[in-house]
């Protein structure tokens, strides 16, 4: 709770565009959350079979992974308010569409088309919060900005679920209420485009000043900067030489952290997309049930994000993330072998919380570590590689539990899940793994 109200605090203190941007994410994130939980059902409450939801899975992450690389490249050049403002509109416009349209070529056709634009969101948010805060504030605004994605797509997922059912209830068939549902996020993600249109780009931010003259007698010592003063990029001309040499060492941590992401992006590929199928399929449980749980393990995500800082300033970011990352494969394998729906509930939603609270961490030590112009670049090819993964995994998901029924399908998938998670975090550790550092009083730490 002390978290919780010190995030609260701070609030008043954030930057314009910070404020702006949380508020259009929450409703981008809210309408993206009722389509995660909801449109395979719809899928599967047209008709087809889990094949067909595979299929959309893939066709939609390979569209999205397409896009990542060019809109890095571009928002590292242009304005990144202009590609969310626009990402935000055709996102929403394609989530509406595909809440009304029923035939396979739509169904393919949309995903296609929401999964390149989807894209505009993934790349470049983690770049504008950075260009935005100062490096110290990094990792908390990462962490708070991570959080608020979960917890509107637990409103989201939780409120679709509710809503789906309630229609139901009342006499609603249930591709109806379905569609109803979906219609509500489309539009809520569409709306998401007016905060941002109130935010100020970097290009109109980051004036040139004029020198200030300086008394022979004065220091030239330079006054602290406010906490929330822009990172300024360095005006001084490099050496050809040390250039070049600077410029193959940043593409060396890319591609690095590209590899990194590529397994996890095959193993979460196998699990995360179908999780509600697994739980529909193997436990038969309630659309309500399903969001519910979906819901709870994005909530203990939120307090587990929120609590990492504090993890790394006790053992360093790249520890944190490897334990949190191994802390969670016990409860991936729990859940993949039980067949009691407790224990599958708990193994799911610390399996969540702890994986997905190592994002945050990884974003912040991927920004620190390339310059500010290779930031777009550098977040777009690791979430391209991750999509890359996740895409070609659907179909080898589906074969799986077509083949071996409901039961060993999903198991296998999530011990193939965990494999890829453990050589993942032991190439991370590797590749990344830092000096030991002496630990630095919590309240310095947390302090933006």
């Amino acid at each position: 709770m002390g978290i919780i109200q010190r995030s609260a605090n701070e609030l008043r203190t954030w930057p314009r565009n910070i404020k702006l941007f949380f508020l259009a994410n929450v409703l981008y994130q809210f309408g993206t959350g009722m389509f995660s939980v909801l449109y395979n059902l719809y899928i599967q409450s047209l008709g087809y079979n889990d094949s067909m939801n595979g299929t959309v899975v893939s066709v939609q992450s390979l569209a999205t992974a397409l896009m990542f690389i060019p809109i890095g490249l571009i928002g590292d050049r242009t304005s990144r308010k202009r590609i969310l403002v626009l990402g935000a509109l055709l996102s929403g416009a394609g989530l509406i569409a595909r809440s009304l349209f029923e035939s396979e070529f739509s169904l393919m056709g949309l995903a296609i088309y929401t999964g390149l634009f989807a894209s505009f969101f993934q790349v470049l948010a983690i770049p504008f919060l950075a260009e935005n805060t100062p490096k110290q504030a990094r990792m908390r605004i990462f962490s708070i900005h991570a959080s608020l994605v979960l917890a509107s797509q637990v409103l989201g997922s939780m409120g679709g679920g509710f809503l789906a059912d309630a229609l139901q209830a009342l006499g609603m068939n249930k591709v109806g209420s379905l569609k109803f549902a979906l219609l509500i996020g489309g539009v809520a993600t569409f709306a998401a485009f007016v905060p941002l249109l109130f935010t100020t780009d970097k290009w109109e931010s980051l004036e040139p000043q004029e020198p200030q003259p300086v008394h022979p007698d004065q220091e030239t010592v330079p006054k602290q900067q406010p906490s929330f003063t822009k990172d300024k990029p360095s005006l001084q001309p490099a050496a050809a030489g040390s250039g070049k040499t600077a410029h193959r060492e940043d593409y060396r941590i890319i591609g690095q952290f590209a590899l990194a992401q590529l397994l996890i992006g095959l193993g979460s590929g196998l699990v995360v997309p179908y999780l509600n199928l697994y739980f529909t399929n193997r436990f038969s449980v309630s659309l309500s049930a399903v969001g519910i749980l979906i819901s709870l393990g994005q909530v203990m995500t939120i307090v587990s994000m929120l609590i990492g800082p504090t993890l790394v300033n006790r053992v360093g970011a790249v520890r944190a993330v490897v334990y949190f990352q191994v802390m969670s494969l016990p409860f991936l394998v729990l859940t993949g072998f039980t067949n009691i729906l407790i224990v599958a509930s708990i193994g799911f939603l610390f399996r969540q919380a702890l994986m997905n609270a190592a994002n945050p961490i990884q974003s912040s030590i991927l920004i620190d570590r390339v310059p500010d112009d290779k930031r777009g670049i550098a977040n777009s090819v690791t979430q391209t590689a991750f999509m890359m993964g996740w895409a070609t995994m659907g179909p080898v998901q589906s074969a799986l539990v077509t083949t071996y029924g409901s039961y060993w399908g999903y198991a296998i998938t999530f011990c193939i899940t965990g494999t890829l998670y453990v050589f993942s975090s032991f190439l991370y550790y590797r590749m990344f793994r830092e000096p030991k550092r002496k630990k630095v009083p919590e309240s310095a730490a947390s302090t933006l």
